[in-house]
């Protein structure tokens, strides 16, 4: 299970590093080359997100990477693809990061069914709260796969303790609202919120929306379990090209 595999790996590292990635952006072959470079910099877990039309809680970085991997001809299918490969090719856990609409096109069930036959662990779905998602807990939970709960700084402490009854694996903790990619400021306010969301979960903890440099994980440290990196690297692919991506990854240890 994603929950057991990430508290064992803490057992030996004081927090995590989880990163994004764009299936298709910039192509198949850059994105498969960036996966590459992640695992060796020492990435432990990884979101694949599906590329989608709409993307709600992404900011502009992550939008144009979306919009780019789509006129590239990413497709659902050529995600489960790729996914199949990366989930074959590399030991960390794959978790799958989309949007409602797709997993309700493709068919919930048929979803969790092939994710499981891919060897992914999860997924975060950030437009399906709990009470709308009631098929797909439970073609995930057939499947023992992890759906990946959010919480939020708005997020009530009922509600947290609420939605920490369906999440499985660890929760997602927005650093502030809003969309990716903007700028956060890691403070006392952030530090109270994750006590907050630590006392309505015994689920590790990923924290992410605007984590991005070493001075940020390092404040991370002991209030979260894992750090979440997903427009910067986007950003660095963008100015500076795939291979690029190893050596900022190595950057933030």
């Amino acid at each position: 299970m994603l929950e057991s595999h990430i508290n064992q790996q803490l057992q030996t590292k004081e927090i995590l590093l989880m990163t994004h990635i764009v299936m298709g952006y910039p192509d198949f072959d850059a994105s498969y080359e960036i996966v590459r470079q992640m695992v060796a910099a020492g990435v432990d877990l990884m979101e694949l997100q599906i590329p989608f039309s709409e993307p709600m809680a992404d900011g502009p970085v992550i939008l144009r990477a979306n919009q780019r991997a789509l006129e590239g001809g990413s497709t659902v299918q050529r995600c489960f693809d790729f996914a199949k490969r990366v989930a074959q090719d590399f030991s960390i856990p794959f978790l799958f990061m989309s949007y409602a609409n797709i997993l309700y096109k493709y068919d919930m069930e048929s979803f969790s069914d092939q994710m499981a036959k891919i060897n992914l662990k999860g997924a975060i779905v950030p437009d399906l709260p709990p009470e709308e998602g009631k098929a797909y807990i439970a073609a995930m939970a057939k499947n023992n796969l992890a759906p990946v709960y959010i919480f939020s700084p708005e997020t009530s402490d009922e509600r947290m303790a609420y939605i920490s009854g369906f999440s499985k694996g660890f929760v997602y903790c927005l650093a502030r609202k809003g969309v990716t990619g903007k700028t956060t400021s890691f403070s006392t306010d952030i530090a109270d919120y994750l006590k907050r969301c630590r006392k309505a979960t015994s689920l590790p903890l990923a924290v992410g929306f605007g984590v991005k440099d070493k001075a940020d994980i390092d404040f991370l440290r002991g209030k979260a379990d894992i750090a979440v990196i997903g427009s910067q690297t986007i950003r660095v692919v963008e100015e500076k090209g795939p291979t690029a991506t190893g050596d900022f990854i190595h950057s933030l240890f």
